[in-house]
């Protein structure tokens, strides 16, 4: 039932915090030695929860979260995976952060997941009213 209401919406969020929440490691990290970058790609994640959401029907295919305290909280679905980011010229301590990609892409990312929010909002707004017999 969620998947009608929400459709993808709900993955989407997901995805993108965990988006955020890597960049914002890597950028403040932009000074450690030797920290290498980690990236995800966003688009294979959404394939990825698609895929699991069409063949997965006993479960309703969500995507798992990584922490518990999250809503519908467990382990990482195994299909989303992240990696390292290669840099154009990495540093000479080892460090692999690219601060102005970090930081173009944190803020593609916010802007994508204010989007997101708001038309979670609207449709549950929508949801209510119907509710509500409005």
């Amino acid at each position: 039932m969620n998947d009608r209401l929400l459709g993808i919406h709900d993955d989407a969020l997901i995805l993108q915090e965990r988006s955020l929440k890597m960049r914002a490691e890597n950028i403040a990290n932009a000074d450690t030695p030797g920290y290498k970058a980690r990236a995800m790609s966003f688009d294979r994640a959404m394939e990825t929860a698609l895929q699991s959401k069409s063949s997965s029907a006993g479960s309703a295919g969500r995507l798992k979260t990584e922490d518990p305290r999250q809503i519908g909280g467990g382990g990482v679905s195994s299909g989303i995976r992240e990696g390292f980011s290669v840099p154009d010229a990495p540093a000479l301590d080892g460090n692999t952060v690219d601060l102005d990609k970090e930081r173009v892409g944190f803020t593609q990312d916010a802007v994508g997941y204010q989007t997101t929010l708001s038309f979670l909002n609207s449709r549950v707004s929508g949801i209510k009213k119907a509710l509500s017999g409005q």
